[in-house]
């Protein structure tokens, strides 16, 4: 009897310095490098993008000597740095508490998938490949409607930039190759319309671009194929709305006061 407890002490005893050693390893496996003792962490590497995990790594090494030097240098207790440095934080702060926020959001129904492949065909049932010519100008909103009138009387994209040289308007002439869900879902329908030769006038966050379809290439997609990208965009969308919905509802509990020039109009 004394003798088996002798042996299952001896047994634990063995097994402590083992799990200790395995814990240390497991540990030791974590760590893909120290720079002046700072560890790196393996996941550290993986979630920092790049070509490679080494050059991922290589990046962070420089990262963390710049830092260091920083610090040393007692850049940390410099006015605008703290300042962005709590920028940084809040940031990090906010986006997690969306992430948790919109985490909760309900996965599109299959009814919901079906619905939106048949809402959008110029996206999946009638998606094509767009080649086009585009005039990107920068225009006052104002010159929207009388783009429009332009392009409707020329007859080529070159007599349009051939007009805004004229006007000394300022565009840019660009040339893109693009499948249909690349383009802004508002504009699809009217672009499904065009055939090879056709021009549009559309309005752009610079003021207006003018855009003529050179060819468009049928490359549909059937239900079955769409639905994945579909559950990912829908589900994103809710993603959206719920946080969305939850900064209103922050906003409506919160105390929030205006001060100084930010007053007017509050």
């Amino acid at each position: 009897m004394f003798g088996a407890w002798k042996y299952a002490g001896l047994a634990l005893l063995a097994a402590v310095p083992v799990g200790c050693q395995r814990a240390e390893a497991n540990r030791g496996a974590q760590v893909a490098a120290k720079v002046n003792g700072a560890e790196i962490l393996v996941r550290q590497v993986n979630t920092a993008g790049g070509a490679t995990g080494a050059q991922a790594l290589e990046k962070i090494i420089d990262r963390e000597l710049l830092a260091q030097k920083a610090l040393a240098a007692g850049l940390d207790r410099d006015p605008a740095v703290a300042q962005a440095i709590d920028h940084a934080r809040r940031q990090v702060l906010a986006q997690a508490w969306i992430e948790r926020a919109a985490g909760a959001a309900a996965k599109p129904s299959a009814e919901e998938i079906r619905a939106f492949y048949h809402e959008n065909e110029a996206l999946f049932a009638r998606r094509r490949i767009y080649r086009l010519q585009e005039l990107v100008v920068s225009s006052p909103a104002g010159m929207l409607e009388v783009l429009r009138a332009e392009a409707g009387r020329a007859s080529s994209l070159e007599q349009v930039a051939a007009w805004l040289r004229a006007r000394s308007a300022e565009f840019r002439e660009v040339a893109v190759t693009q499948p249909a869900e690349q383009l802004p879902l508002r504009y699809l329908p009217q672009l499904a319309r065009m055939k090879a030769g056709d021009m549009a006038v559309l309005p752009s966050p610079l003021g207006a671009s003018v855009v003529q379809l050179v060819h468009a290439q049928e490359a549909p997609l059937t239900e079955q194929q769409a639905a994945p990208l579909i559950e990912q965009f829908l589900e994103g969308r809710k993603r959206l709305e719920t946080a969305a919905a939850e900064v209103r509802r922050l906003r409506e509990v919160a105390s929030i006061e205006y001060m100084g020039e930010f007053r007017t109009g509050k």
